[in-house]
């Protein structure tokens, strides 16, 4: 073979491995995002949350594609999850409606090779890389030691709870055990709200119709709060002087700021742990450790931070949608 026929041949040969390349490299790593829709404010701020996550980390991660889907239902979030995977996703961020109804198509995108993030409410039988949430048995225990303190170890109170499933249980249980130390504190009725504004109102109202006197309401959401602070209102009753929600809304934090006589706190279950989330997710799929860490973390749980007036302008985002 010639010398000018032998460089044609090498030329071709790294003219083909660069196509190759160049085909790689236009390859993007997919990250799927499946939350809840927006039905409540904590909702609204998780979806605020996770598109900003994308816009701020696309910027930085060319080579990252987004796709964020939102469900009004656990059974439209499993279609959600199955089409992501037809997409070819290589991992998945999921924040389950109900944790038994999408236990089986997020074991089959885990059990696929996909880098699986859970948010939030954790799975029965775990099926992820890394499960991130709030300290929901913080939430309850935080909440109820400073309730406890402003009610001086004493008094009447009643407790509006979230949707029956088992983050609702952490809360509870972790609050009523710190009421339990208190005997000169009654918690005179516990009923479910679901973390609706408009549920916690009439549950409020059935409250307010059924005990005489009330000295103080845990409702462990912000959301509820809204509805509770709307019957109390209406009622006309003055003799409950707190009434504690959770999760730190920035409506809920700016009364605070603004020094509202009721509502003086509420401690930390940031829908903002979803961009977090979104960031492990990037991270883990690139086989990448987040900043100076050594290790891959599997389990991240979030501290309750309580929020009163003296802080509370470290926890207000007036942009976000919660």
């Amino acid at each position: 073979m010639s010398y000018k026929n032998k460089t044609i041949g090498v030329l071709a040969t790294l003219a083909l491995l660069f196509s190759f390349a160049g085909v790689a490299q236009a390859e993007k790593y997919k990250v799927g995002v499946s939350v809840p829709s927006a039905d409540h404010g904590w909702t609204a701020g998780l979806l605020w949350w996770a598109k900003k996550a994308v816009a701020d980390i696309g910027k930085k991660e060319s080579d990252v594609e987004f796709f964020v889907v939102a469900a009004s239902s656990g059974t439209k979030q499993v279609g959600d999850v199955e089409d992501l995977m037809i997409k070819g996703i290589n991992a998945l961020v999921i924040l389950p409606h109900n944790p038994a109804t999408l236990q089986k198509v997020i074991e089959e995108a885990y059990s696929e090779g996909i880098y699986t993030v859970v948010v939030d409410r954790e799975l029965a039988t775990p099926a992820q890389d890394v499960f991130i949430a709030g300290d929901n048995a913080g939430l309850g225990r935080v909440g109820g030691q400073w309730l406890a303190k402003e009610m001086q170890g004493k008094g009447n109170v009643v407790v509006i709870e979230g949707m029956q499933i088992p983050i609702n249980k952490q809360r509870v249980d972790a609050f009523n055990e710190v009421m339990a130390k208190h005997e000169g504190i009654t918690i005179l009725d516990s009923q479910p709200a679901d973390w609706s504004t408009q549920k916690a109102l009439a549950v409020m109202e059935n409250f307010l119709q059924k005990h005489k006197h009330i000295d103080a309401v845990w409702c462990q959401d912000d959301d509820m709060l809204k509805g509770v602070m709307q019957a109390i209102k209406e009622s006309g009753r003055t003799e409950i002087k707190t009434v504690l929600g959770g999760a730190g809304s920035k409506d809920i934090i700016k009364m605070i700021i603004d020094g509202n006589p009721v509502v003086r706190s509420t401690v930390t279950y940031s829908p903002s742990m979803v961009a977090s989330a979104i960031a492990l997710a990037v991270a883990g799929v690139k086989d990448q450790t987040l900043g100076n860490m050594y290790h891959k973390p599997t389990r991240v749980i979030l501290g309750a931070e309580l929020v009163v007036k003296s802080n509370a302008k470290e926890f207000y985002f007036p942009e976000a949608a919660f």
